[in-house]
């Protein structure tokens, strides 16, 4: 039986990467997919088949999810479309690096809006629909570092952090009225977001891992299946990492 037939899943930054790699397992779950994500519809066009290969509905609605007007503009689609959303998926996320002290004030807003204010943003726009029928998943895409750091990225560190902050906050606040809230805090997996990270930050992260080799997607996607289908019915608050050995708690 599939664990997520006839759900309604928005997953934000689906086009690619992790955000895709769930977008397709939800589907193969038979879960119908709105694939929420910046880039124009040709970019999502291969996701959207392969969720058609799923034999579930697939429709793209492109959104900036820094931008509040173009957030509720995805909610509004999504759920004219389909009547209700029960899973949000907060994936969309963006990368650089610098020091500290050569961020700009808009390279450290554009890292952190995208990636905290974007998931608080999905997440209020949808979570009241969600807590009226007393029936939700959320799953905030995290990152490793977001636990123990990293060199050259404080603002990328600083937004993740944020989310597993966001997460536990919101958990406590809603698990009693049904909407279950947790996080995913994936290693370095192999995806767009980690070949645009230098060779020198590639080389010196592989060599940290005890696992010896980076992730893939497919490693991911069966952590946010489990936290969005009844199997995870008693995690709250958690963040759950795939990460290869980075950290061990």
């Amino acid at each position: 039986m599939q664990k997520l037939a006839g759900r309604i899943a928005v997953i934000t930054g689906a086009a690619s990467g992790i955000g895709r790699g769930i977008a397709v397992a939800f589907a193969r779950e038979g879960a119908h997919i709105v694939v929420a994500d910046r880039v124009n519809e040709s970019a999502a066009a291969a996701v959207l088949s392969e969720i058609a290969e799923a034999g579930t509905r697939g429709l793209f609605v492109r959104t900036d999810v820094s931008d509040e007007a173009s957030v509720r503009h995805m909610a509004d689609v999504a759920l004219r479309e389909f009547g209700r959303v029960d899973i949000l998926v907060n994936n969309a996320g963006i990368f650089t690096e610098s020091l500290l002290e050569d961020i700009s004030v808009e390279d450290w807003d554009r890292v952190v809006n995208t990636n905290l204010r974007g998931t608080f943003l999905c997440t209020r726009v949808l979570i009241g629909q969600m807590l009226a029928r007393r029936d939700g998943r959320i799953i905030n895409i995290a990152s490793q570092l977001g636990q123990i750091g990293g060199t050259s990225v404080p603002h990328y560190v600083a937004s993740k952090a944020g989310v597993i902050g966001l997460t536990k906050a919101l958990a406590r606040e809603v698990a009693g009225r049904g909407v279950l809230v947790n996080a995913i805090a994936p290693g370095p997996i192999e995806t767009p977001l980690l070949e645009s990270e230098t060779e020198e930050w590639r080389s010196a992260k592989l060599a940290e891992l005890p696992i010896g080799r980076f992730g893939r997607v497919d490693e991911v996607t069966p952590t946010a299946v489990l936290l969005a289908s009844a199997d995870g019915s008693y995690y709250v608050g958690q963040t759950l990492g795939p990460n290869g050995g980075d950290v061990m708690l």
